[in-house]
């Protein structure tokens, strides 16, 4: 591969990566890529020719571009931070495969809009001390009461210690994929489907805003009679890529705010979004001049926070309720963690 090819390649991820509507890649030294909600739902329709091996699914990869000898040139390109002994290394442990399941060696040539699987590997992941309780299950979905810190899908360096690979091995649910994610920062409600027959019933409650949630934030007091109050503003993604920032424009978030509880300084307070734009709580409170406690985001980014485990945000979703696709059941679900 010619370093010109390199150069092209690399300016092109990053700027994918910038635009990237998922989780912020972060974790040198390896694959930087990280599904969304809708690549694990995509995934879990495909048919993988590789299996689930300790909860963790294989990867999979739409080869893009031209003028590479061979697939290990591209992969050598497309993720600079692995080794290219380390992809020879999977290749020869029949690791690294097409879409039909045979395997590809080093020589093996490039094919544009070729499919090819493989397993994600990471090194000294860090563990995670908290643990997730499993709330309610039925023969369609599942729901989790997801504690602090822990990363509902694999992104940057998180991959084991993540809610959705730790279900898939104590449960043994190939099928599993959440319905809709919450931020590592941020403990409480999450809902999983692990029938694919169903996903889409219960996909379309969250599309059509038919599911009614509940979050409570400890955060600065302000004045009396400021709440209840309605908070609408245009989110747009700002800088660095991984922050979101308001503008003047059509607002496309909404976020209801009232007081639950005043403490002095600080107050709980009980948060109902009708949108659910990236960010949106913690956003909205930090630009009334209320940012959540121990935000490390919002309003400025502060490097230590978000792996500081004293030092939990102050932000829970506390609640989810909505009427059953199925069944026509009232389903409401609460997690039993405190802020």
């Amino acid at each position: 591969m010619s370093r010109a090819q390199k150069v092209w390649l690399r300016k092109k991820i990053s700027i994918m990566n910038h635009r990237s509507k998922h989780a912020i890649f972060a974790g040198a030294g390896n694959e930087k890529h990280g599904p969304g909600i809708s690549f694990e739902i995509n995934r879990a329709h495909m048919k993988t020719p590789l299996p689930t091996v300790e909860g963790i699914g294989p990867s999979h990869l739409t080869l893009r571009g031209d003028g590479w000898k061979n697939i290990l040139d591209y992969l050598e390109g497309r993720f600079p931070n692995v080794k290219r002994a380390t992809w020879i290394s999977r290749m020869n442990r029949g690791e690294v495969v097409d879409s039909k399941g045979l395997r590809l060696n080093a020589d093996s040539p490039f094919r544009e809009g070729a499919c090819i699987f493989y397993y994600r590997e990471l090194k000294g992941e860090p563990p995670i001390p908290f643990e997730e309780t499993i709330l309610y299950r039925d023969g369609n979905i599942l729901v989790v009461d997801k504690p602090h810190f822990l990363p509902v899908i694999p992104a940057g360096r998180f991959l084991h210690e993540t809610l959705l690979v730790r279900l898939k091995k104590k449960l043994a649910l190939e099928d599993l994929v959440p319905l809709h994610r919450i931020d590592r920062e941020t403990a409480g409600i999450v809902i999983f489907s692990h029938n694919p027959a169903t996903r889409g019933d219960y996909m379309s409650l969250f599309k059509k805003r038919k599911i009614e949630k509940v979050y409570e934030a400890l955060a600065p007091t302000l004045p009396v009679g400021r709440f209840p109050s309605t908070r609408r503003s245009c989110i747009v993604r700002g800088e660095p890529f991984f922050r979101m920032k308001e503008i003047e424009g059509k607002p496309n978030s909404e976020t209801r705010i009232d007081v639950l509880e005043n403490m002095g300084e600080i107050t709980r307070y009980r948060l109902h979004p009708i949108t659910g734009r990236k960010h949106q709580l913690r956003l909205h409170l930090a630009a009334l001049g209320i940012p959540i406690v121990n935000d490390s985001l919002y309003p400025d980014v502060l490097r230590h926070a978000s792996d500081d485990f004293s030092l939990p945000l102050k932000l829970l979703a506390r609640a989810i309720s909505f009427q059953d696709p199925l069944t026509g059941q009232e389903q409401y679900f609460k997690s039993n963690r405190e802020i």
